[in-house]
């Protein structure tokens, strides 16, 4: 059987406009699954990086620890019913070159594999939207009874992209000749270095100076419009 051609795709601030994450946080409080007191946990990073002060980073990483700290106990079934609510809702939030270009290599039977560090139920329920074939996010353990124990599994391999990738080309039978890889921040860069056309999209810094350095693709998306840097 011949070996496929791939394209892998970072998800948050690369396809989607948006956090899943952060979304999907927003979403659970608002249905009282977690409490509205953990927004304490975030704002003051929010504020920070909506004034400049701070980066997105931080604001994220204050996400990730309000969210992580408060889902052990909650049902699945009661958590992946306000997901697919959220999901569909904001499906259509997306850069419009990024969903171009998946659905440009979807009809030249590009293998498509999504990456994220949301959690994977979310990546999974928006990755399924726009057709990917396979995607990789944070998985949650749950207990005899079907509710999340607050910890994650093989943390070893979601939190490193370019395993991720080499672990998916050996499974699914993907060649790297012709591979694409869009990504949009510094944690991107393993897998990029991996691919044979690596794309940078609206990159923060630290990824536009490795770019610049490598001469990778930069691409911005900025209103209505697509610039080529």
């Amino acid at each position: 059987m011949p070996k496929r051609k791939f394209a892998i795709f970072d998800i948050d601030g690369t396809i989607f406009r948006s956090s899943l994450l952060i979304e999907s946080v927003e979403a659970l409080i608002q249905a009282k699954v977690l409490p509205e007191n953990i927004r304490r946990i975030y704002s003051h990073a929010h504020r920070n990086w909506l004034d400049r002060k701070e980066g997105y980073d931080k604001y994220i990483g204050a996400v990730i620890k309000a969210s992580d700290s408060n889902m052990k106990g909650i049902p699945r079934r009661q958590y992946l019913r306000v997901i697919k609510k959220m999901v569909a809702l904001h499906k259509n939030r997306v850069y419009r070159y990024t969903r171009d270009l998946i659905r440009e290599l979807k009809n030249k039977n590009y293998y498509l594999l999504a990456v994220s560090h949301s959690p994977k139920y979310i990546a999974d329920e928006f990755g399924k939207k726009l057709g990917f074939d396979k995607v990789y996010g944070r998985l949650f353990e749950v207990d005899a009874h079907d509710k999340f124990t607050g910890k994650f599994m093989h943390l070893d391999l979601i939190s490193d992209k370019a395993k991720i990738l080499k672990r998916a080309i050996e499974k699914e039978n993907l060649t790297l000749q012709g591979s694409i890889g869009v990504g949009d921040s510094e944690g991107d860069i393993p897998f990029l270095k991996l691919v044979d056309q690596p794309i940078c999209f609206n990159p923060n810094s630290k990824l536009y100076r490795e770019a610049k350095r490598r001469s990778w693709k930069v691409v911005v998306e900025r209103k209505d419009m697509i610039y080529k840097i």
